[in-house]
């Protein structure tokens, strides 16, 4: 598989993401770590089908410590997430959590045989600031929950510390992510049944909600990524990423939840014009 060719079936997952904030206020009242367990539970069958095609004999080859790093990541990630917007569902929680990305352009320059660029730096800067301009720009009523900027910073570092370590992970087969949903939906259940009071999704709506993130954003998107960090351009994916609250917002304005503006507009020139300068050096380089 070529570069170019993992690095745009890593961007599917950005994609995918993009339903992420749409389907979780969808999925309300189902806590946290109910809604990992469903989630991750279709997205683990997702990977018993991806598995099946070279074989379930491939996932023994894999050591439990890489088993144990997948879900811690995927747990740990998912249940700051969806904690952090269901105790401060506002903006500046939204714009803490959409770090990751920068963090992943700038952590990857620390990996063999990559090299952080100024034109990588300023592609972030650029990107991330049509991002916040976004997130500042939705008018979202609510105190500043220092709980919720806590557990979204603790989210956004989770993840960009996973998707960079995945790097060194690069001859772990994709199929090994199968195990991470797995594991992490019984992780899930478990704590579940221990600290949480069940809540089911209310009406057809929620649960098409719940269904369509285990099969999107909290499923598929994991393998793909999983491709695009191990084989592609770790460096373009992670200011790529900036599309990820562009396309969420435009999410929530054909669903009727965000109104449209002249913000949007001036956020995806920021994020497109940074995607670009960096995509434009990473084909150089």
């Amino acid at each position: 598989m070529t570069r170019t060719r993992a690095t745009a079936i890593g961007f599917t997952a950005v994609m995918m993401w993009a339903l992420l904030a749409l389907l979780t206020i969808g999925s309300s009242p189902v806590p946290p770590l109910l809604l990992n367990t469903i989630c991750f539970a279709i997205g683990g069958v997702i990977g018993l089908v991806w598995t099946a095609r070279k074989g379930f004999g491939l996932l023994k080859t894999v050591s439990w410590k890489v088993y144990a790093f997948g879900t811690i990541g995927l747990f740990g990630y998912h249940l700051l997430y969806f904690t952090a917007f269901r105790v401060s569902p506002t903006a500046e929680t939204g714009l803490i959590a959409y770090l990751w990305p920068l963090f992943i352009v700038l952590f990857s320059g620390l990996l063999p045989g990559e090299k952080l660029l100024p034109q990588h730096l300023t592609g972030a800067a650029i990107a991330f600031a049509g991002a916040a301009l976004i997130i500042f720009a939705r008018t979202e009523s609510g105190a500043f929950n220092a709980t919720g900027m806590a557990l979204a910073f603790g989210c956004a570092l989770t993840w960009s510390a996973y998707s960079v370590l995945s790097r060194r992970l690069g001859d772990v087969p994709t199929e090994s992510v199968t195990v991470f949903c797995l594991l992490t939906a019984l992780l899930s259940g478990l704590a579940h049944l221990a600290l949480e009071e069940t809540l089911w999704p209310v009406g057809p709506s929620g649960w098409l909600s719940v269904l369509l993130l285990g099969l999107g954003p909290v499923g598929a998107a994991f393998f793909t990524w999983d491709i695009g960090m191990k084989k592609g351009d770790i460096q373009l994916l992670g200011v790529a990423s900036y599309a990820a609250p562009l396309l969420s917002t435009l999410a929530l304005v054909v669903a009727g939840i965000t109104q449209p503006g002249w913000t949007i507009a001036l956020a995806a020139l920021l994020i497109t014009g940074g995607a670009a300068l960096a995509a434009r050096k990473s084909a150089r380089g």
